[in-house]
């Protein structure tokens, strides 16, 4: 049975190695996160503390996925902290180990971002996504729309450059969503 939770700093704290096994197999199954194959020392125990950071200072949300009690994937939502634009939020990093991949784990990790960012009061939320990455259909499929694509934005875990297609979802609200 999968579970999705949301990882407050200190539950990720515990689960830093776990999570950084997560995002090593990740990357090294080519999805394309923002990493580039091999990694420097320490780099990816870098990028969970800065997770961290992010978390403790109300600016991003974890959630994981479970089987049992195996951490099988996460994603993130990163909090827009300005005045102006505290509507919105950024989906980052969608990760599932390449074992549980095509069990629907990314699918249930997006239903949980999507409450998630609802109950934190978001009503727009942004994506990018490398260009024909098998994500993009799913993200599709969840509603999410594209609105441009930029030729040789990042690098592909094998260091090639990829181009990337933004996509964003206008989340209905109670009030006035984006003023519709």
């Amino acid at each position: 049975m999968i579970a999705i939770r949301r990882l407050e700093a200190a539950d990720a704290e515990v689960l830093q190695g776990e999570l950084a096994l997560l995002l090593r197999d990740a990357v090294e199954g080519g999805a394309s996160i923002g990493f580039v194959l091999p990694f420097a020392p320490g780099e990816v125990e870098s990028y969970w503390r800065g997770v961290l950071v992010a978390q403790r200072e109300g600016g991003r949300i974890l959630l994981a996925a479970f089987e049992d009690e195996a951490l099988i994937g996460s994603v993130q939502l990163a909090l827009e902290p300005r005045a102006n634009s505290r509507h919105r939020a950024e989906v980052m990093k969608l990760m599932v180990l390449r074992s549980h991949r095509g069990w629907g784990v990314g699918a249930a990790l997006m239903a949980a971002l999507l409450e998630a960012a609802r109950a934190s009061g978001r009503t727009l939320l942004l994506l990018d996504v490398r260009a024909g990455d098998p994500a993009e259909r799913m993200y599709r499929g969840l509603g999410f729309a594209a609105f441009g694509r930029v030729p040789g934005h990042a690098r592909s875990p094998d260091g090639a450059f990829a181009d990337t297609n933004f996509h964003y979802l206008i989340l209905p609200s109670g009030g006035d969503a984006l003023g519709q």
